[in-house]
Formats: C-alpha cells, structure tokens, sequence
C-alpha cells in the first residue's frame, strides 16, 4: 500500500484558558502522551482547523459519514469477467463490498478503515488480526468506484495483506499484537509478532503528537502554571534545524526505496531520518510519496538552503487549492521573474503572478498508482502535482 501525503506542524499557539487535564484517558502509545483531546482546551481554533485536513483524515473508521463512493443502486457495481461482481452495499449500520458469483452471493466484506479522503480512498477489513485491502477504491477524479492500484479486472482479489508499515504514515499508532505460543511443541514465550496488529490500539490519523511528540508533561506543566505562555516541555520547530524539519516530513514523504532500520512509528521531531532508513530519500521515486526527494532537486530549494515543507504549507490548514495562494509564495522570492518570449506568447502575461504552479510544478502521473473502471479497458493515471520545482516544456 502506497503511503499517502503527510506534512506536518508548526509552533504552537500562545496559551489562553486552559481547562482541566482529561483523567480518564490512556494513550495506548505510553505514559509519556497525553492524546490530543488534551491539546483542544488551549489550542481551540487550531485543533478545529487541522480537523479539515487530509492528515487527520488519513484513516477513519469506516463509517457511514467516512467513506466515499456511491451505494445507490446503478453506480455500485464493478463487473468482473465471467459473470463474477462487485457490489458496494449498505446493510444495517456497515458498508460492504459484496462478491457476487452468476447472481448468488460469494461472501460479503465488510468495510472496517479507509485509508484517504483528498483525492482517492480505499479500505481495508479485519480478518483476525490482520487488516486487507478491498480490490475496488473510490476515485474523486472520475466519480466513481475502480480498481484498487495493482488489483486485477479479471476477478477480485481479498487476499492483500495491508501491514503495520502502511498505517505508519497513515495513521498515528497500531501496536502488535502479543501471540502467546506457549501451547505450541517449542513452548515459545508469548513475544509480539510484527505482522499481527492489536486493533484496540489503533489511533486513527495523523494527530498532534504524532507530529509534535509526547505531550503529557506539556499539557501538566501549563495546567500547572497557566500564567506561562512560553511552550514547555515540548519540541519548539523554532530550535530544529532545517534538515530536523525536513526529515520530520521525509520520514513519511521521502518514497519507500530507503532500506528500514526501525518503525516510522518511533520517530520523533528532532529525530534524524537517517536513523530510520539506510538510503533515506528517493530522488527519482514518485510523485505519490517522495515529494521531499522531488523538492530536493529544485533549484529553489538548493539555492535557498533554508526551503522546507513549511515554506509552502500550513499544516494546520487544509491544502489549498487556488494556484494563487502558492503563486504569491514564489513571487516573494521571484518578483521579476524572467520568461523567454516563446513563453510571455503563449501565456498572457497578466495572469502569469497568479498562476506559477501549474508550469513550474505540473500535474504528472504517478508511476506507482493507476487504476480502471468497470466495462472499460483504459488504464486511468492517477496525477498529482510533483514537487519538483523547475522549468518545463509548455504544452
């Protein structure tokens, strides 16, 4: 499973009446976090705005109001060869992608998380305790249900395992599960297997600590002593580095050729990133997953040794998607950019300062990701804007 787009933090906002520490709760990654409900009581209006965000909505529980796609009858189909289907079901109060074979129900798969909700969603079902992706998605590109990247036309296929690796950049925990194999002939110990997740531990999203770190001595500290505006006990981005900020994004946004050395998962901000992967950046990787690689052989981002993901992104904010709010950030480096005329005849020059993206960072298709639809034999590109800032032929 490909990992989907993570940018992450900022400095946080000046503190202002702060309620209780919630007292009940605990934060199945450890003592040390306090989970983000705690950060909603003296960060209001940030934790508002960063609810909007692809981000936090990287997984959900797979409920009704969550997943995308269409189940009224008509537009739920994907049709298969040999009398074999797909259709997308509501019964009760769950969702499914349901196996028909020559008329007569297969089996039934319930939805249980969704990976995505920006551009594309798919899911994935528990099976004991493992979760599988679903062979059709749901693409906002063409309205409709296709395949999931890499599953078949032919027939459907239930059998992809999606492992903890892929909830590393799409969600904030899952923990293995503790397999107790002293009823086995070798009277193992009961040890943590890497491929079977304990679902109870899930945390869905990408949320405040995941990108912040730990909190707990944060939130007791300002509790504490709310006279105190200054954050303590808690990573300031201001102190890191540049290349700190960067592999805080890399870590999930610098493709998957890096050779793991240890769990995304444990990463914290200040961390390096080549703790984490032997060959952390994939310069040629693609647009879907390695935009820190892209973005690092801009020319921009060369000259200016100081560029990060935050030069560009709020990521407390949902994207934007006017070309303008970006355009204005590369006339603040590029207020008299140099066009040749083949390019001043083709582009009305008064439109140009509103539209720098859509010719220095285009819209390419994905290597890794392309899909189709039911009853049609064209393989659609999946496209996403490469991060790759330069000069490119006009079309």
């Amino acid at each position: 499973m490909q990992k989907a787009t993570i940018l992450l933090f900022g400095l946080l906002l000046i503190f202002s009446g702060c309620g209780d520490s919630p007292s009940n709760y605990t934060d199945p990654r450890g003592a040390d976090y306090a989970g983000s409900e705690s950060c909603i009581q003296c960060h209001k209006d940030i934790s508002h705005s960063y609810t909007q965000t692809a981000h936090y909505k990287a997984t959900a529980s797979a409920t009704p109001e969550n997943v995308l796609g269409d189940f009224t009858t008509g537009r739920n189909e994907f049709l298969y060869e040999d009398h074999t289907k797909l259709v997308m079901e509501r019964r009760n109060d769950s969702l499914y992608q349901v196996h028909y074979k020559n008329g007569k129900e297969v089996k039934a798969y319930r939805f249980d998380i969704v990976f995505g909700s920006e551009n594309a969603q798919t899911a994935v079902y528990w099976n004991n305790n493992n979760t599988f992706e679903m062979p059709i998605s749901y693409y906002k590109a063409v309205h409709n249900w296709a395949t999931s990247p890499g599953f078949s036309t032919a027939k459907p296929y239930f059998e992809r395992q999606a492992i903890k690796d892929c909830f590393a950049c799409h969600s904030s925990n899952v923990s293995n599960k503790a397999y107790d194999k002293s009823s086995d002939a070798s009277h193992f110990m009961a040890m943590e297997v890497e491929d079977v997740m304990n679902k109870s531990t899930i945390i869905y999203g990408i949320d405040c600590e995941r990108c912040h770190g730990p909190a707990k001595k944060h939130v007791d500290f300002h509790l504490k002593f709310p006279e105190i505006k200054a954050a303590n006990e808690i990573v300031s981005f201001n102190k890191l580095t540049n290349q700190q900020k960067l592999d805080a994004c890399s870590i999930c946004h610098s493709g998957v050729a890096g050779l793991k050395i240890k769990s995304r998962f444990q990463f914290k901000p200040g961390d390096n990133l080549s703790d984490y992967y032997r060959t952390p950046q994939d310069s040629d990787g693609d647009v879907h997953g390695n935009q820190a690689g892209l973005l690092s052989q801009s020319k921009c981002f060369i000259k200016s040794q100081t560029m990060n993901c935050l030069t560009c992104h709020n990521p407390h904010e949902n994207a934007a998607k006017n070309v303008a709010a970006y355009s204005k950030m590369c006339m603040s480096c590029h207020e008299k950019p140099k066009h040749i005329p083949k390019t001043i005849q083709s582009i009305a020059v008064s439109g140009m300062p509103n539209n720098c993206i859509d010719c220095h960072m285009p819209n390419q298709s994905s290597k890794a990701i392309t899909f189709k639809m039911s009853n049609n034999p064209k393989q659609f590109d999946y496209n996403l804007r490469t991060h790759k800032i330069g000069v490119y032929p006009l079309k």
